[in-house]
């Protein structure tokens, strides 16, 4: 996990404290949006992903308005609803595709091109971003 959070911090040119908030907010917005299976074979092979993502949805998402509605219509709002929480944590919306981009490559590398590319298919306007 030190690794994925140093090369996000090199790639957004972002402090640790908000590469961390910014993996656990993709990942858990991936996490509820993307087929089961595949998501627990990434967190397998992203050692402390998991424990992120479980941290925040212990503390409370924090996201707002749009993160509350987001989780209620899911799809596209919960997209919308991650979008608006990586700003609220300080990120632009260079920032965000930097985040988003490497996180994908460092699970690429980990899990492999295959269950990844099948997360990023089943979640409509991702593939866009990566």
């Amino acid at each position: 996990m030190d690794e994925l959070i140093q090369r996000i911090m090199a790639a957004a040119g972002i402090e640790e404290d908000v590469a961390k908030n910014a993996i656990g907010i993709i990942l858990g917005f991936l996490n509820k949006e993307g087929p089961e299976d595949k998501m627990q074979l990434i967190f397998d092979a992203l050692p402390g992903a998991k424990d992120l993502v479980d941290a925040r949805a212990e503390a409370g998402s924090g996201g707002g308005f749009l993160s509350g509605l987001g989780s209620m219509m899911g799809g596209g709002m919960g997209a919308m609803a991650a979008l608006n929480e990586l700003t609220n944590a300080g990120l632009d919306m260079d920032g965000v595709q930097s985040v988003v981009k490497e996180l994908v490559s460092y699970a690429k590398e980990k899990a492999g091109d295959d269950v990844v590319n099948e997360v990023v298919s089943q979640i409509p306007g991702l593939s866009q971003i990566v």
